[in-house]
């Protein structure tokens, strides 16, 4: 496995852990919808759905991790979430955040964006 790949996976598991020790339930992890994929999908109240999106990096010297969730991924994340809640028969609110991770040696910083945008 490539690193960029290994250092997503590890990013991944460390958002999966925060969340669920800030309370959260994970539902899903890496679900898959034509060419979009949803990190996590969580929920932290009974009337919300929380679509995460994990981005990890190992040095902000290009810009903060979440600065890499561009209009293309936001659409792609909307018509997964969209497909989730349908096969899902879920009459639910959804939220998207993003969970940015900075893992390196030295740094393992976690920092969540809750609302990061909207999906209209």
């Amino acid at each position: 496995m490539a690193h960029h790949n290994e250092l997503g996976k590890i990013g991944e598991q460390l958002a999966a852990d925060y969340l669920l020790k800030n309370g959260y339930e994970i539902l899903e992890r890496n679900f898959f919808f034509d060419k979009a994929e949803i990190d996590i999908i969580a929920q932290k109240d009974e009337d919300t759905i929380v679509i995460v999106e994990v981005k990890t990096r190992n040095s902000s010297f290009f810009g903060d991790p979440q600065s890499f969730v561009t209009r293309g991924k936001v659409k792609l994340l909307v018509k997964a979430a969209n497909e989730y809640m349908i096969d899902n028969n879920l009459d639910k609110e959804v939220q998207f955040d993003i969970i940015a991770v900075l893992k390196n040696k030295t740094t393992e910083q976690i920092e969540h964006f809750e609302n990061a945008f909207y999906h209209f």
